[in-house]
């Protein structure tokens, strides 16, 4: 059969992923991949200087995602399925563009882990991620503040005359707009990703991409990669060179032989082709392969502990089977950021097929004859020659118009490109897709200020590019303005004028708490413990007398009530963090977050029996951020019981 190009309805047990969050988010969830200071000495100079170039301070301009829950029904996805006589590639445009599910139809095996179900778990940069398939990862270390996003997607011709899937989007973190393109060669096992990150700024900018492809995972799963040693990151703040494939006593290229989570970065020869595979007992599975742009190769485990079990079923369902990550990068880890120069570009091809090699060698103890098995196979099945060539046609169709439109994606980058009037070939940012939330933006680049709200709603998104900074600098100073000005400042490092800015704010404005909250954050990153817990309880104390009916209201007291409550305990102050549970709405106070949060008040308390009784009740905190041990830590401080392995959330059994 020819190629071809439809679209489609997935339905899947689905959990609503819930409103944004409305508070800004000006700092980072978690420092999860954070490294030591010390863990750099001894690095590759490259390496160790990529590691520090510019790292995330907040998640600005990007609003989190945490208001969903546990609760799955069954839901219509929206789907783009590429399809010959060999491959079926079901794609979610309105999910970060993931491929869902990567069907071989000879063989009918699905090459792919795909996931049984959608369920949001707090994992992205930005909260909501979800886990299968394989997904695109822009932006900065973790995955991609898109990965519950949609994104623009068209048929565009494909180099081989056929058709083929644009998907692209403005990723907000780094102010970078980029392209995927997919396509099915007639006849042909693999599926094609050419992909290009643009900057189109006079500066340079740091770049970071991670394709990542979930296989599932047995205890004859292995993976093998180019590479004699690898880097070795074990979520202790550390990076270590070990040897491939046997290191501390074990073959950590078998997945379920470690007992803890960890990454491993292979290091791949500058001159070897770059490839990754995951193969079953009998040499079967899944090859991603490239051009040499993307030069990383990561494996990602669980590991078979108990904790590395249970965020397996958290992200699943119980019953299912477990899946590992092949990973390939732009540089050699994740923890790096790569310098892309003004008015340049990085592209790349990807290829993701079917792999068979002889099984009794690729399970062998010698390394070396292992890998060239798979190394060969993929050479018959796919020859490097021809990933270079594919790569060098599809860059002659890459600034090909999108034709017809299968789906969209934000208004972000249409209010970009008409700032900065710049000229992107391929992927058009039309002002048809410009929205409520870009409208007040619109108005400052062509008005010169920000239009007065029309009704009493929280603050809508703000924007911190250094060019939004100045235009809000020459704004007219009200109290709006000053908000989302001081947000720009606080994104550059200039926290002082941040400050300064929303208290000049807050002089006169007719909705305090959004400013008090700033600036309640503020100091509790200065340390000011007391101060902070004095203007969260001030700046709930007014949402409440301002609030409304609807999502965004009950959105901002969850996430305002959270903060407070925390800040309040950490100040030593339990009565008045109780004031401000019993001002959240009952709904509110039933969800898992927050019942984990009232063990927490009881315990302050002195109550310790109903702090146990809540845990014995029974509760999910939906937004459990990855490798937190929050459950587990209450647990502690209510009982010297081992915690229950409903509650067990420990990448370790040391406790971290």
């Amino acid at each position: 059969m020819a190629t071809t190009v439809r679209r489609a309805v997935l339905t899947l047990p689905a959990a609503p992923l819930g409103p944004e969050n409305p508070l800004p988010g000006l700092r980072t969830l978690d420092g999860v991949h954070a490294t030591a200071d010390r863990a750099k000495q001894g690095l590759p100079r490259d390496m160790a200087r990529q590691m520090g170039y510019e790292p995330l301070r907040t998640l600005l301009p990007v609003r989190t995602l945490d208001g969903y829950g546990r609760e799955r029904t069954e839901t219509d996805l929206d789907a783009v399925v590429i399809e010959n006589d060999r491959l079926r590639a079901t794609v979610l445009p309105g999910l970060g563009g993931r491929i869902h599910s990567l069907h071989h139809k000879p063989t009918g095996r699905e090459l792919v882990y795909r996931n049984p179900v959608l369920q949001p778990a707090d994992f992205a940069l930005n909260g909501a991620w979800f886990s299968g398939g394989i997904e695109w990862n822009i932006g900065a270390t973790g995955h991609t503040t898109l990965t519950c996003a949609p994104l623009h997607a068209a048929v565009v011709p494909a180099p081989d005359g056929g058709e083929m899937v644009r998907l692209w989007e403005w990723e907000r973190l780094r102010d970078l707009p980029f392209q995927i393109d997919l396509w099915l060669p007639a006849d042909s096992d693999f599926l094609y990703v050419g992909v290009r990150v643009r900057n189109p700024h006079e500066r340079p900018v740091p770049t970071y991409w991670w394709s990542n492809t979930a296989v599932e995972e047995t205890g004859r799963t292995r993976v093998l990669a180019p590479a004699d040693e690898a880097w070795y990151f074990g979520y202790e703040k550390s990076l270590g060179r070990v040897p491939v494939p046997d290191f501390d006593g074990a073959d950590r290229t078998y997945p379920t032989r470690s007992d803890f989570p960890a990454d491993y970065f292979y290091e791949v020869p500058e001159e070897s082709r770059k490839w990754i595979a995951a193969l079953d007992g009998a040499g079967r599975g899944l090859v991603q392969t490239s051009t040499d742009r993307l030069r990383g190769r990561k494996l990602f485990l669980w590991g078979n502990g108990r904790g590395g079990r249970r965020w397996q079923e958290w992200l699943t369902e119980p019953g299912t089977p477990g899946y590992a990550e092949i990973q390939a990068g732009l540089a050699r880890t994740q923890l790096e950021h790569i310098p892309l120069e003004a008015e340049t570009g990085f592209s790349w091809l990807e290829a993701y097929g079917p792999l068979s090699a002889d099984a009794e060698t690729v399970h062998g103890d010698d390394w070396a004859a292992a890998r060239t098995a798979a190394e060969r196979a993929l050479e018959e099945a796919l020859p490097r020659a021809a990933v270079d060539a594919a790569y060098t046609a599809w860059l002659a169709h890459a600034d090909h118009e999108p034709g017809e439109i299968l789906a969209r994606g934000s208004g972000w980058g249409a209010l970009e490109v008409l700032r900065g009037g710049f000229k992107l070939p391929g992927t058009p940012f039309p002002e048809a897709t410009l929205t409520e939330q870009q409208q007040p933006w619109l108005e400052l680049l062509r008005g010169g200020s920000l239009p007065t709200p029309r009704k009493v709603v929280p603050p809508g998104p703000s924007l911190v590019a250094p060019h939004w900074r100045d235009m809000l600098e020459t704004a007219p100073a009200d109290p709006l303005t000053e908000y989302h000005l001081g947000i720009a400042q606080w994104h550059a490092g200039d926290l002082a004028q941040a400050v300064r800015s929303w208290e000049r704010g807050l002089q006169l404005a007719p909705s305090r708490w959004p400013l008090l909250r700033c600036l309640a954050l503020a100091d509790c990153e200065a340390g000011h413990r007391e101060r902070a817990a004095d203007l969260y309880a001030e700046a709930f104390a007014d949402l409440c007398e301002e609030r409304r009916d609807g999502e965004q209201w009950t959105a901002a007291t969850a996430a305002l009530g959270r903060e407070a409550i925390e800040a309040l305990l950490a100040a030593g102050r339990p009565a008045q963090a109780r004031t401000v549970w019993a001002g959240l709405r009952p709904a509110v106070r039933a969800t898992g977050r927050f019942r984990l949060m009232e063990a927490q008040l009881l315990v302050a308390e002195g109550d310790r029996e109903a702090a146990r009784a809540v845990f014995d009740e029974g509760f999910e905190v939906a937004d459990l951020r990855e490798g937190s041990t929050a459950v587990g830590d209450v647990w502690a401080t209510v009982t010297d019981e081992p915690v229950p392995g409903v509650y067990d959330f420990r990448r370790r059994e040391d406790g971290s």
